[in-house]
C-alpha cells in the first residue's frame, strides 16, 4: 500500500502542525520525478509484490496536477502488481476541488476521495494510539459552519464545502469520504447535534470522526492558552462522541474503527491495511513506512521515515533513489505491540490468524487467556477473547487508551 505525500498547502490552518509547507511556487515537475523515483526504489527494495491501495496524502495533494497522480500510479504499476480494482484515494481540499479538477483526477486513476487536508487530530473521546505509533493517516475536519471554518483558519466557506462534496459524490458515488471534527473551542452539544444532522443530509457512505487536539506551537492552541477561546470539558467531548456514534449507527453506518464509520460496505481498504499491520510504503517528505526487505532470506520488518524538508528530500532522492532519513528493524515484541495497539481500534479486533502471522509460537490465548490484566478487563466488560480473536466491546473501544497500558504490560511480561 504505497502512500505518496504531497507536502504543500496554500496556507497553514490554525490547528495544524503536520509536515506541510507554504511556498511561493512549487517545481511540480521536479517533485513528480522524485515521487516517481522514490516509489520505484522503495517498492523494489520491499517484499510488496501486489498493491491493494494507494493513498495520496499531504499537505494538500489536490493542489498537484492529475499528471502527477497518473505518473506515480504508473510507477507503482511498473514496480508491483496494481490490480484494476485497487483503491486509489486522494485527499482533497474543498477550495481545490472543482468538478473539472476532480474529473481530471478520476481520469488519472483516482477512484476514492477524502475531502480535506491532513491535520493533527486525535481519536475520539478517550481512545488513543500508543505514542510509538506514527502510522495512521489522520484526516481533517470538514466543518459546515463559516464561523467554525474561520476559527480553524480554513480557506474555504461552508457553501464551497457543500459544493465540493456534491461534486465529489457525482464523480465518485459511494466512494467519497468526509471528515467531521468535534471538540472545537466553544462548540456546544446542540451545535454538534445540528452539525451531525447537516452531515447526514450531505454525506456519502464513509465518515471519519476526530476530536480536535490543541498542538503546541499552533495558533489555535495559543488562543486557548491565552484565554481568548474556551477549551471544551472532557465530559462534553465524551458525550459528543457517543452522540455521534448513536446518530451514525442509527443511520445505517457500521462503526468499524474508533474514528471510522461506513455503510454499504464502503470501508477504507487503505486504512484497514494500517490497522491490520500490513506492509506499506511511505513516499515523499516525512512519510512513514513499514515493510520487509526483498533481499533473499530477509524477514526483518523495518520502520522507515523519509526526510521531512522537501528540498533536502528531493536532493537525496536525486542522488540515491530515495530520501529515507531513518530506518530501524522492528523486534518481534515491537511488531506485536503495534499489532495490538492498531488491531484493537477495529470492531473486528485481532483475529487468531493475523496474530499467528506475527507470533507463530505464542498464541493470543497463551498471552491473554491466562489470569492477568486481560482476563480482568474481560470480566469487567471491556474486552472479549473468543474463537474470533481479541477485540474491544463498544464500551471498551471508547476508553481504548486506558486499556492499552495493561495489555501491553501483559504482552511484555509473557
Amino acid at each position: 500500500a504505497p502512500c505518496p505525500q504531497w507536502p504543500y498547502c496554500r496556507k497553514r490552518c490554525s490547528y495544524c502542525n503536520f509536515n506541510t509547507y507554504v511556498v511561493p511556487a512549487v517545481d511540480e515537475a521536479a517533485v513528480r520525478a522524485c515521487l516517481v523515483r522514490e516509489a520505484q526504489t522503495l517498492l523494489r527494495l520491499s517484499q510488496v509484490r501486489s498493491v491493494t491501495s494507494v493513498f495520496f496524502g499531504g499537505g494538500t495533494p489536490s493542489l498537484a496536477s492529475p499528471g502527477t497522480v497518473a505518473a506515480v500510479l504508473e510507477a507503482v504499476a511498473g514496480a508491483a502488481h496494481l490490480p484494476a480494482g485497487a483503491e486509489v484515494t486522494l485527499e482533497a481540499n474543498p477550495s481545490s476541488t472543482s468538478a473539472s479538477a476532480l474529473d481530471g483526477f478520476r481520469a488519472a486513476g483516482v477512484n476514492r476521495l477524502s475531502i480535506g487536508v491532513q491535520v493533527r487530530g486525535a481519536l475520539p473521546a478517550a481512545a488513543a494510539v500508543a505514542p510509538h505509533n506514527p502510522v495512521v493517516t489522520v484526516l481533517p475536519p470538514q466543518s459546515l459552519d463559516d464561523a467554525e471554518l474561520g476559527m480553524l483558519g480554513r480557506e474555504h466557506t461552508a457553501a464551497e464545502a457543500r459544493k465540493a462534496v456534491e461534486a465529489a459524490r457525482g464523480l465518485f458515488p459511494g466512494r467519497t469520504s468526509i471528515d467531521l471534527l468535534f471538540g472545537l473551542p466553544g462548540q456546544s452539544r446542540d451545535a454538534w447535534a445540528q452539525r451531525l444532522e447537516a452531515t447526514l443530509r450531505l454525506c456519502d457512505d464513509h465518515i471519519s470522526l476526530y476530536q480536535l487536539t490543541l498542538e503546541r506551537g499552533t495558533a489555535l492552541a495559543a488562543q486557548v492558552r491565552g484565554g481568548a477561546l474556551p477549551a471544551p470539558p472532557q465530559d462534553l467531548l465524551a458525550d459528543m462522541y457517543q452522540t455521534a456514534r448513536n446518530v451514525l449507527v442509527a443511520a445505517g453506518f457500521r462503526h468499524y474503527e474508533v474514528s471510522s464509520f461506513a455503510r454499504k460496505g464502503a470501508l477504507s481498504t487503505h486504512n484497514l491495511s494500517y490497522w491490520r499491520a500490513e506492509q506499506y510504503i511511505g513516499v515523499g517528505p516525512g512519510a512513514h513506512g513499514r515493510f520487509v526487505l526483498r533481499a533473499e532470506g530477509s524477514c526483518s520488518r523495518e520502520a522507515r521515515v523519509q526526510t521531512l524538508e522537501p528540498v533536502a528530500w528531493m536532493r537525496e532522492v536525486q542522488s540515491q533513489g530515495h530520501g529515507t532519513r531513518s530506518r530501524a528493524v522492528l523486534s518481534p515484541l515491537e511488531q506485536l505491540e503495534e499489532l495490538l495497539t492498531l488491531g484493537l481500534r477495529m470492531d473486528e479486533g485481532i483475529t487468531h490468524e493475523r496474530w499467528g502471522h506475527f507470533s507463530p509460537q505464542l498464541s493470543l490465548q497463551a498471552v491473554f487467556g491466562e489470569p492477568g490484566e486481560a482476563q480482568a478487563l474481560q470480566q469487567e466488560g471491556w474486552l472479549v477473547l473468543d474463537s474470533g480473536g481479541l477485540r474491544c466491546t463498544w464500551a471498551g473501544l471508547a476508553v481504548l487508551d486506558s486499556l492499552l497500558p495493561d495489555l501491553l504490560w501483559q504482552l511484555q511480561r509473557v
